[in-house]
């Protein structure tokens, strides 16, 4: 294999991986593909825990035996990459190959950048009140920027696909690259060393290899919608197709799926009934964005995330599918999941019969009692024989999810907003849809929940004073996007401070 021109003796090689993807592994591999080439071969490693599962730098310092002269010393070499000294970066994921632009590892003159395009997120991100995603395409533009020559495509598609860890992915693109002076058997001979999963890694690696040096294309997403399995679910996807514009489609159908799953066919018909209502009102404008709108966070606000819901995706048999998967546990394997839960009084009383909790909430007396019981969370063993019953018997209260106060509280909240929306459709469909927009707020369980349905009252507060004002559509646009903006809250209240004093 033709490899890149080395311009000195030392070789530094940067690897920027997430805990659990074999990044310590990986520098192994290439430490012992470097001995075997005849060079003096140092790998150090650096844990963090500011990202996602604790982010590790691993660093590899390669110096060739025969530049060290007979009788002398062997070279010292650094512990640590130094910004603007580093050969070769290798990262696990997009917002790792931005970290090693951010660093300084990257350089124009010197750097081969290799970095996987799929995204982990980062809990910030999760949690953000808008969308709260680091830009990838701006990492992308950076890396072609900074470095001499980019590599990326998703590795994390490909180790799935084979059955195998990024890592090897990662190491079979360092080889494709071409920019360590070695052939590829010497990579190969490296994994058989390694005595780990041979044929798998050997595959993987090979997929890696490939996609570095341009033989096959990146794999495309491919978006199908769901088909309907039951009578009921055909029966839902024709009067989608009968009563609703093409373009509201997609999400009334995954809306349509989503409610099924989530309690029951008639509650995906109630979902439609409430959809159809506001489709009335519409007059088609901007590709039928009301409508398309409404059906997709309608939906959302339909699913709401209780106490019934949070326990039935976590004693699924294929979330336990899926983290067996993800976590590669072999037939001889034992798997423990433990998950921290910490439900509060409020929730608690939200899932009990309607009259019941609002009852205990509405009394000092319970309510003082109580809540000490329910100030600190707790690790719960989901695989344990006990925790499992207590959740799947919580899960199994979704037949009676109607008669529970949350339930009774969200249908309400949900009314009052759909008949705001309906009334601003008879005049303006745009500013009805920006009504719609406003749900975006509402999301997740807990603090994040409050914090959000706090924010969406008080821009509903505002939205009563002005929904007669020529411009309430860009103003209602404005107030959300100013809720969106951070966590404390702080452009929200500016924006509104500022909207009564011109007022």
């Amino acid at each position: 294999m033709a490899s890149e021109a080395q311009t000195r003796e030392r070789i530094t090689i940067a690897v920027l991986a997430l805990g659990g993807e074999g990044g310590g592994v990986l520098a192994e591999w290439i430490a012992e593909v470097g001995r075997q080439q005849g060079y003096i071969a140092q790998s150090t490693s650096v844990p963090g825990v500011a990202q996602r599962t604790g982010a590790t730098v691993y660093y590899i310092e390669l110096f060739p035996q025969e530049h060290v002269p007979a009788g002398g010393h062997e070279p010292i070499l650094a512990l640590m990459p130094v910004p603007g000294d580093v050969d070769i970066v290798i990262a696990s994921e997009l917002m790792e190959v931005g970290r090693a632009v951010l660093r300084g590892f990257v350089t124009e003159d010197r750097t081969t950048l290799i970095g996987s395009t799929h995204r982990v997120y980062a809990i910030s991100e999760k949690s953000a009140m808008a969308d709260g995603r680091a830009s990838g395409e701006r990492i992308l533009e950076a890396a072609e920027r900074k470095a001499r020559r980019f590599i990326a495509f998703d590795m994390n598609e490909i180790a799935v696909r084979q059955g195998s860890v990024i890592s090897s992915v990662m190491f079979g693109a360092l080889a494709g690259s071409g920019a360590l002076p070695f052939p590829q058997a010497a990579f190969e001979q490296a994994i058989r060393a390694g005595g780990r999963a041979v044929a798998s890694n050997l595959a993987a690696f090979e997929a890696g290899a490939r996609a570095a040096a341009g033989e096959i294309e990146r794999l495309a997403e491919i978006h199908a919608l769901p088909a309907p399995t039951t009578e009921k679910g055909r029966a839902l996807l024709q009067r989608i197709r009968e009563s609703l514009p093409q373009p509201a489609h997609e999400f009334a159908i995954l809306g349509a799926r989503r409610l099924m799953d989530y309690q029951d066919a008639a509650y995906a018909d109630l979902y439609l009934d409430r959809l159809a209502s506001v489709r009335d009102l519409d007059n088609g404008a901007e590709d039928w964005r009301l409508t398309r709108e409404t059906a997709r966070y309608l939906a959302l606000w339909m699913s709401y995330e209780d106490t019934i819901r949070v326990a039935d995706l976590k004693v699924r048999a294929s979330r336990f599918a899926r983290v067996r998967e993800e976590v590669r546990v072999g037939p001889q394997d034992v798997l423990g999941i433990t998950e921290y839960m910490h439900p509060r009084l409020e929730e608690v009383c939200e899932t009990m019969p309607a009259p019941v909790g609002r009852r205990i909430l509405a009394s000092g007396t319970l309510s003082s009692w109580l809540r000490p019981l329910f100030r600190k969370g707790r690790h719960v063993e989901t695989n344990s024989v006990r925790w499992f019953l207590i959740l799947a018997l919580l899960a199994g209260m979704r037949r009676w999810r109607r008669s529970t106060l949350r339930y009774a509280i969200e249908q309400e909240r949900i009314g009052l907003w759909l008949d705001r929306v309906r009334d601003a459709a008879l005049t303006n469909p745009a500013t009805a849809a920006e009504l719609i927009e406003c749900q975006r707020l509402i999301k997740g369980y807990g603090d994040t929940f409050e914090r959000g349905l706090s924010r969406f009252g008080r821009i509903m507060e505002v939205w009563e004073t002005i929904k007669f004002e020529p411009d309430a559509a860009p103003t209602l646009r404005s107030l959300r996007e100013a809720a969106l903006a951070d966590e404390a809250g702080t452009t929200l209240d500016g924006a509104i401070a500022e909207l009564r004093l011109a007022s």
